[in-house]
């Protein structure tokens, strides 16, 4: 039998075809084989494709799910699926975790790059058409430096005295050790800026942004930070839904579904980002920049009963903070930025697995020791500014709609407290105050840190920021916003729990500092427990028996008890 006539009969089962003219002799001759029946096999395919487009949503995600737990089909069933399914289905594929690989096409071929051009200088002109005014000052920041400056110029720009371990901690380094940059960093730095501008997102598409972005994820495989920004890129672009379509054509959901298997974090949590953003089948949240969720990554039947928040402190980040304690080592040594170096991230791993009716959500937000190593010097953002835009993102991703945990580390801590404090002040916030059960904070400086008067007296850091400006103990507004939450915690009964560092942390071979003291870390209600850690690891166990998790665990089952059990 013909493929032509095969194709038929499919059709007609399914319903799909198109009345034919009978006059047309080809077609009549495909029309003499209707009667030809076919193994239920061969056609169980077709079937589920047409349940796939079905206007009952439950019966679309019940073809999905069948076609994901299909694992024995012959390759050509697998690529029928592959060119006949519309996005919504491909999207719902990419989000299964069980989907063969084989579901997912190669990326369409890339334009050729223009005559005498190269990466760097398309990069460039993408960036120079995009709109230059009403931009913020980091965008302008950014772009400058992307369109203006050489990649020697750039890498002598992010020299200097100061410069930060991947432990988050700063160390001396000679002027003559100037770190790496190049322009296409600069170039995706800016274009994350201007993604986050919907119009700008339109204009990213229409001038080939997509297969551009794509040549450079597939050029860089070795270079985690740019495939991470061109992730950043993309997600923010699939939060603009009329772009989807072209997004899918352009193949980056077949990239998109190899990096969700990845066994890196940072990757997967990437992808599982922007496909969460596409899927408007089973999500109806947003998840903006820098808003990651660890826990379900994937379609789920498991019911989501409660969230859990989890927010880092100064110099940390959505996953190195929350990943198992490293070996004892040298805090003088630089840590390796590549991504393979790290740990377990255990909200993923472990509470994922003891509480799987969770919904896991890490945020990620730019911090700075001192302005003089301040990814952009423009900006200069207070711990109220950065609350209120760490709220709207998090409302957006509907933060608040279902019982809650905040989880924090240091300075983390106070951005939770500043944010349910401009909640209760917002009529339309009132779900997320309501929500909230119970809050834990690791090394929270209530009372301002040490940190702040190495910085300012010592002179350890040159132009400390903002930020650690605000941890000093004679900061009025950190004076404020502790009297203001305590009696706000008491008047809503709030669960807390809080832990505290015993030991110093090293900064360098130069300073020993306890960050945060007991008396620092005692917010005036809950329980505040010592632990034998320094101030990185107070929130790293060393393993999933560790009081630290253990302790962790305890108090988010007890907080949520109720809820979980409805």
């Amino acid at each position: 039998m013909s493929l032509a006539v095969y194709c038929v009969i499919c059709c007609r089962r399914m319903g799909t075809s198109t009345p034919l003219p009978k006059s047309h002799t080809y077609w009549r001759e495909i029309n003499a084989f209707s009667t030809v029946e076919m193994e239920d096999h061969e056609c169980a395919v077709w079937l589920l494709l047409r349940k796939s487009r079905s206007g009952d949503r439950a019966a679309r995600l019940q073809a999905v799910q069948e076609m994901s737990e299909a694992h024995h089909w012959h390759d050509y069933q697998y690529r029928i699926i592959a060119q006949a399914c519309d996005l919504r289905t491909l999207t719902g594929l990419a989000r299964s975790k069980e989907s063969d690989p084989r579901f997912f096409l190669r990326p369409p071929p890339l334009p050729p790059l223009k005559e005498d051009s190269s990466i760097e200088e398309e990069l460039r002109q993408l960036l120079a058409s995009l709109p230059q005014t009403e931009l913020d000052a980091c965008i302008q920041y950014f772009t400058s430096l992307a369109l203006s400056e050489s990649s020697q110029s750039l890498a002598a720009q992010k020299g200097g005295l100061w410069c930060f371990g991947g432990n988050g901690l700063p160390y001396a380094e000679s002027f003559g050790e100037v770190p790496s940059a190049t322009v296409e960093m600069f170039c995706l730095e800016a274009l994350v800026k201007h993604s986050e501008i919907p119009t700008h997102c339109d204009k990213i598409e229409a001038n080939g942004g997509l297969q551009l972005l794509q040549r450079l994820y597939q050029l860089h495989k070795d270079c985690p930070n740019i495939q991470r920004n061109i992730m950043r890129i993309l997600g923010n672009m699939a939060l603009n839904e009329h772009l989807h379509s072209t997004i899918v054509r352009s193949g980056w959901v077949s990239i998109l579904a190899e990096a969700m298997k990845s066994q890196h974090i940072m990757e997967a949590s990437h992808a599982a980002r922007t496909l969460a953003n596409l899927d408007r089948e089973t999500v109806q949240d947003k998840y903006q920049d820098g808003v990651y969720v660890l826990h379900p990554q994937y379609r789920t039947s498991q019911p989501i009963k409660a969230d859990v928040l989890f927010i880092h402190g100064l110099m940390g980040a959505a996953f190195k903070t929350w990943r198992q304690q490293d070996s004892d080592q040298d805090l003088t040594e630089k840590v390796s930025e590549d991504e393979t170096k790290y740990t377990t991230c255990w909200p993923k791993s472990w509470l994922a697995r003891d509480c799987p009716a969770l919904r896991i959500i890490s945020v990620e937000y730019d911090t700075s020791l001192s302005d003089w190593r301040t990814r952009c010097p423009m900006e200069r953002k207070s711990i109220a500014f950065r609350s209120n835009e760490l709220l709207r993102k998090l409302r957006a991703a509907g933060v608040g709609d279902r019982p809650m945990i905040w989880v924090s580390h240091s300075m983390g801590g106070l951005l939770v407290k500043k944010m349910l404090l401009e909640a209760s002040k917002k009529p339309e916030m009132n779900t997320l105050i309501n929500n909230t059960r119970g809050i834990i904070f690791y090394s929270v400086p209530h009372h301002g840190s040490h940190l702040a008067e190495y910085s300012v007296n010592i002179r350890y850091l040159l132009f400390p920021s903002l930020e650690v400006k605000e941890l000093s103990k004679d900061c009025p507004a950190l004076k404020t916003l502790q009297d203001d939450f305590l009696e706000f915690a008491k008047d809503k009964h709030f669960q807390v729990l809080s832990f505290v560092e015993t030991l110093p942390t090293y900064i360098g071979s130069m300073i020993k500092l306890h960050v945060v003291p007991l008396e620092s870390a005692d917010l005036g209600i809950g329980d505040l427990i010592p632990v034998d850690v320094n101030h990185l690891n107070i929130c790293k166990p060393k393993t999933k028996d560790a009081f630290l998790y253990q302790r962790t665990l305890q108090f988010i089952r007890d907080a949520l008890a109720e809820d979980l059990e409805n």
